[in-house]
């Protein structure tokens, strides 16, 4: 017959998570790489810029070249780059919030917990005396209530 292959290498749930997880750290750690490639070319075009082109030679804040102050703060968005990747990541990656997932569930569960024993408490329910349902008959079914 005229059927497709199956795909047999299906991947369970948590493989595809794991995976999920490895994809997303790679591609974080490829921006990282790929921001710090930006910052070394950006900060030469900056000091060819002033140096040997000349660009704003004369202006120096604090005593610095400009291009000087502007390379230190780009290094600092870097450097906060790089800690949210390595530092912040890996205390607070994926097996803390998974841990915060089940903290969170398990307190939402003994909240859950807790209000039904307090409405069965405040509001049980009544105590049928006949546990059996009235049976009907096909040829008499029951009145409406409303006559």
């Amino acid at each position: 017959m005229l059927s497709r292959k199956k795909n047999n290498s299906k991947l369970d749930a948590e493989n595809r998570e794991l995976y999920e997880y490895a994809r997303k750290r790679t591609l974080q750690k490829k921006r990282l790489f790929q921001h710090f490639v930006i910052f070394l070319i950006g900060a030469v075009f900056l000091i060819v810029l002033n140096v040997v082109i000349g660009y704003q030679e004369d202006f120096k804040p604090l005593g610095y070249n400009w291009f000087v102050w502007a390379v230190l703060l780009w290094a600092l968005i870097f450097l906060i780059h790089f800690f949210n990747v390595f530092v912040v990541h890996t205390f607070m990656g994926k097996e803390w919030q998974d841990r915060q997932m089940e903290l969170l569930v398990k307190k939402q569960k003994e909240k859950i917990a807790k209000m039904q024993t307090k409405v069965e408490k405040d509001y049980p329910l009544p105590k049928a005396e006949n546990s059996h349902p009235e049976k009907t008959d096909p040829e008499t079914p029951r009145k409406p209530y409303n006559t």
